[in-house]
């Protein structure tokens, strides 16, 4: 036992709780990489990309790879709206506008898609049409992606973001002093407050961001048929 927690008989209570909240920012870290990877290589397959997929540093701190999984998302968003542009440039602007409508069919989308897309990749696909009209005419750039990367930027900056993702090979303790330094009371309680506000933001953005690139994947199976 820690010296301190004869002062703050709470704290070993409150060091598994960091421990555990801490696992749980881990698994939203890495679902976030595995779903990033999946989009890249459908975008590589079917939209022409030459995107590098990512890996998890696991020597680096919460922050260095939040910074990764933000880089690779702009990235992402260049070459989206470089197919955004080349569609409004290809396509008449009632037919464009009718990709930007959510009231309108997606199989209508699809088939606009499809009079111009062997023009801007150079071939014609359904898949290719799919996956433009899922990542382009939704809301996954605009919202879903921007929502992850702001969350991400909003960790990396926070008290959390100087934690290193490798402190759960530790002990218990271990993981206290790698994470705060010290056995205090007060930093126990702020680094459990700051882990559940932005676990809470992480996991919803987290969840819609896993859950949009899905249905593009199985919207692509579908097309391949």
């Amino acid at each position: 036992m820690a010296q301190s927690d004869f002062f703050y008989p709470e704290n070993p209570r409150r060091r598994q709780e960091v421990n555990r909240l801490h696992q749980q920012l881990l698994d939203c870290l890495s679902d976030s990489f595995h779903a990033t990877n999946k989009l890249i290589g459908v975008l590589n397959m079917h939209l022409g990309c030459k995107l590098a997929s990512i890996e998890m540093k696991r020597d680096g701190t919460i922050k260095e790879n939040c910074d990764i999984i933000i880089q690779a998302m702009m990235k992402i968003q260049k070459e989206l709206q470089k197919v955004d542009e080349a569609l409004k440039d290809k396509l008449e602007p009632t037919l464009y506008r009718k990709l930007q409508d959510i009231k309108e069919k997606e199989t209508e989308k699809i088939a606009i898609v499809q009079k111009v897309i062997s023009v801007i990749l150079g071939e014609a696909t359904s898949a290719a049409s799919a996956v433009a009209v899922k990542l382009v005419g939704s809301n996954v750039t605009t919202g879903i992606i921007n929502k992850l990367v702001t969350v991400l930027a909003q960790i990396g900056a926070s008290l959390l973001g100087s934690i290193g993702v490798a402190v759960l090979g530790l002990g218990i303790d271990m993981i206290f002093r790698a994470i705060l330094g010290a056995v205090e009371k007060t930093q126990l309680q702020a680094a459990i407050k700051s882990y559940e506000t932005h676990l809470v933001e992480f996991k919803s953005a987290s969840e819609k961001y896993h859950h949009a690139i899905t249905e593009v994947t199985n919207t692509v199976k579908q097309q391949m048929k």
